[in-house]
């Protein structure tokens, strides 16, 4: 198990105690199962894709709550009986929690083949994105206005 000395953050960082705690929470034991890939789509959007082979779409519940997103997974009961002279697919419960960064949010969800994707995107508020003050002369004057908003990212 990895430990972390968080100390230096406590001292130079402030408002950072949140961060703090997800590391120290996601350093304890995750469950692996069921396994699952977390992709970078663009620079603003993401996918999960879990391997859920032997669920149906009825079986699964996906809730977002805040800054978390909960993925669980409930068989149900099979009352037939069977004998298994190798069982190697699980047909456990499960719950998966992801902690979401601000801003990123659920945008859709699907379930084919016993594979469930789920879509995020990060949708900052014009409000937080990046502005470019401009520098005006004595009087205050500046061409064009005050203040403009900046691309997150300029064309090449």
């Amino acid at each position: 198990m990895r430990t972390f000395d968080l100390t230096p953050l406590y001292r130079s960082a402030i408002g950072f105690d949140r961060l703090a705690s997800l590391l120290e929470q996601r350093a304890e034991a995750q469950p692996s199962y069921p396994p699952y890939n977390i992709e970078l789509v663009s620079e603003d959007q993401y996918r999960i894709v879990m391997a859920l082979a032997g669920f149906s779409r009825d079986e699964i519940e996906i809730i977002t709550e805040r800054d978390s997103l909960h993925v669980t997974g409930r068989k149900q009961k099979d009352d037939t009986q069977r004998t298994f002279l190798h069982r190697g697919i699980a047909a456990r419960d499960f719950e998966q929690r992801f902690q979401l960064a601000n801003h990123v949010k659920v945008t859709s969800a699907s379930f084919d083949n016993g594979m469930l994707t789920i879509e995020l995107v990060r949708e900052v508020p014009e409000a937080l994105k990046p502005r470019k003050i401009a520098i005006g002369d004595a009087t205050g004057t500046v061409e064009g206005g005050n203040v403009k908003t900046l691309e997150q990212r300029e064309a090449a």
